[in-house]
């Protein structure tokens, strides 16, 4: 039943992996990354000042407990010169007190100093680290996009992209559906030519009809030629009244001629 689990458990991971990996945008990590290393860094910062202001703090503790061991020592020599070997005792026992107290504050005067000298060092390696990786990030950053905006470009020459793949189909389909439209208007243009479908328009007609309108269509051109041909005629006849009485033109051209032969003689 464990193993059950673990393989649930390791399918689940994996597939929540792969979702990740396809949201996931390096240059956001990146910069995730960089903000993190820059808070780590703010932090050792201020690690430093509160280390310096302790010691600046032990200083002054140490230099107040100073001028009172000096103070005390002073009173004792005025009280021996005094002859107040009491008071001179009281005062260098109070003096060995705060030198005790001076030394512990020296002591922890050199241990923060030490633990500063060491959080800056610390702060100097780790602001050098940061630097080198905010150059690494913004070149990781700049190959990144360009990989990403040569890629696209070359999915759109290729049109495996998304967007071009989309586009392409649409122009498939469009030219499917054109020559689809064209068949089928050939198709009907086809059936109505052969009278297999009806036109209630009529303006569409069959091979018959259309030969039959082509055969009237010429006789009424004949005809109206001939009528043309006849009025040209009849109108030629009227300009001259020989060819009414029906005389041969040639004898009518002698007839015309000869009185003009005979006056000559």
């Amino acid at each position: 039943m464990a193993s059950i689990f673990e393989r649930i458990s390791l399918v689940f991971k994996s597939k929540t992996n792969k979702v990740l990996d396809k949201y996931e945008d390096p240059r956001e990590t990146l910069d995730y990354s960089y903000q993190k290393q820059l808070e780590l860094l703010q932090n050792v910062r201020r690690g430093v000042a509160d280390v310096a202001t302790s010691r600046k703090r032990v200083e002054l503790q140490a230099n107040k407990l100073n001028s009172e061991v000096e103070r005390m020592q002073n009173a004792a020599q005025r009280a021996l010169e005094s002859n107040r070997e009491d008071l001179a005792r009281e005062a260098l026992t109070r003096k060995a007190g705060l030198q005790t107290q001076l030394n512990d504050l020296q002591a922890q005067h050199a241990q923060l100093q030490a633990e500063e000298e060491k959080l800056v060092r610390a702060s100097a390696r780790l602001q050098a680290k940061v630097d080198a990786f905010r150059t690494r990030k913004e070149t990781i950053k700049a190959s990144y996009s360009a990989a990403e905006a040569q890629t696209r470009i070359n999915e759109a020459f290729t049109g495996i992209s998304e967007e071009m793949s989309d586009v392409g189909m649409a122009i498939q389909r469009a030219e499917d559906k054109t020559l689809e439209l064209q068949a089928r208007a050939s198709a009907v243009d086809e059936l109505l030519a052969s009278g297999a479908l009806d036109d209630p328009t009529g303006t569409v007609t069959d091979d018959i009809t259309h030969e039959l309108d082509m055969l009237a269509s010429d006789n009424s051109i004949e005809s109206e030629l001939a009528a043309m041909k006849a009025q040209l005629t009849g109108g030629a006849a009227a300009a001259r009244p020989e060819l009414q009485a029906g005389a041969n033109p040639s004898q009518a051209a002698d007839a015309g001629d000869w009185p003009a032969q005979g006056s000559q003689s």
